[in-house]
């Protein structure tokens, strides 16, 4: 009976052990790629967002329905800032965005769509889904807005990069958690421990105390029979290198992200050194390709070959780094020099050209003369 009584004891004392809820699962760190991506992605959408879509005829710019569904109001719920985030935001996790136009002319942004692509055919999409409404019809290539950002989805390279870095961050941050754990021990009267309702109420108290340690900056335990806690305090190391480690693993995952998506990582960290060569830099290679993808889809999509070859088309102004105050000596050279027209640069800089017959005309001043030829015209 004694023997029977010890592995009794045995049983109730380890089902006590794994009755308690101290272990907690800590792999995740999804928040540090939602992060990365999120900030990169909404760093391009605000840039996008900026420009200007006009409708341009016969040297002409025009403001009609389709200009104010691209800059003002596109559908009755998003503005036009909104919607180009969105297109943003779905080209960078997505690979691709759909936006297809109602009866009544509204551009829709496609939750979900089945796509199917031919050789010598028109693609085709199905099943086209915005928010919980799904399109019975079959939009062709010609009758949709769609675009690519690029051959290959990043999603698999970012996830492949997230899987190490992940990893490491992990790896770093329990070592940090454990170099500055309190580590306690619960010493339980067996009595105690066997029946159910003393388990129960131990448990309860224990949660009540490890709350009480966790939020407060003092915590007062009292005394029960039969229920001895002890505290055991293993800091150790340097905390401070600890976390720079992780910054350091962090700040890495986000560089390969940004990276990836061709921002300049100045730029995107706010640092002001030499800002204007990298914005240029910026808006050449990274911004100024995704308007062209922007600008050839809807000139394909909004306008008939005949209108496009008459001088009709969608031009996208970039938002622009530098005023026309910072521009002014460079357009008075152009000017002076006769190389440009007044209304060949105002097109140049984002302007519709001006009625004045006289802007049309070339002009060049006195300190520009043909060699060998004097101020008055005379050969020397």
């Amino acid at each position: 009976m004694g023997f029977l009584d010890l592995i009794l004891n045995r049983k109730s004392e380890s089902s006590f052990i794994f009755d308690f809820d101290i272990f907690q699962d800590t792999t995740n760190r999804l928040h540090m790629k939602k992060l990365a991506i999120d900030t990169c992605a909404s760093f391009l959408a605000r840039t996008i967002s900026q420009s200007e879509f006009r409708i341009k005829e016969n040297e002409k710019f025009l403001k009609n329905e389709l200009y104010y569904r691209l800059n003002v109001r596109p559908n009755l719920n998003q503005t036009a800032s909104t919607f180009w985030q969105e297109i943003m935001y779905k080209l960078i996790y997505d690979n691709e965005v759909l936006v297809i136009q109602t009866d009544n002319e509204d551009l829709l942004i496609a939750d979900d769509f089945d796509h199917v692509e031919y050789a010598v055919f028109e693609d085709t999409f199905s099943n086209v889904t915005v928010k919980d409404y799904t399109f019975k019809r079959v939009f062709k290539q010609s009758e949709v807005f769609h675009l690519r950002y690029s051959n290959e989805s990043l999603a698999p390279l970012i996830d492949s990069l997230f899987k190490d870095y992940g990893d490491l961050f992990g790896r770093l941050l329990n070592s940090q958690k454990r170099k500055n754990q309190i580590r306690s021990t619960v010493k339980v009267d067996a009595t105690t421990a066997k029946t159910k309702q003393g388990l129960e109420s131990l448990q309860e108290f224990i949660n009540k105390m490890y709350k009480a340690i966790e939020e407060k900056d003092v915590a007062i335990i009292p005394e029960q029979p039969g229920f001895e806690y002890k505290e055991h305090f293993t800091g150790s190391g340097n905390g401070i290198q600890s976390v720079d480690e992780i910054n350091k693993v962090t700040g890495g995952f986000f560089d390969q992200v940004a990276t990836a998506l061709g921002i300049p990582l100045t730029l995107i960290r706010g640092d002001m050194a030499d800002v204007e060569k990298i914005t240029k830099n910026y808006m050449m290679y990274t911004i100024n390709p995704i308007l062209k993808k922007i600008k050839d889809e809807g000139c394909g999509k909004f306008f008939e070959k005949k209108a496009y070859l008459n001088g009709s088309w969608l031009e996208v102004r970039a938002p622009s780094y530098q005023s026309i105050f910072d521009l002014a000596t460079s357009i008075d050279k152009l000017i002076a020099s006769s190389a440009f027209t007044a209304n060949e640069i105002r097109l140049e800089v984002g302007y519709e050209a001006s009625d004045d017959p006289k802007l049309n005309k070339h002009y060049i001043t006195k300190n520009y003369a043909e060699t060998g030829v004097d101020e008055g015209g005379e050969n020397e």
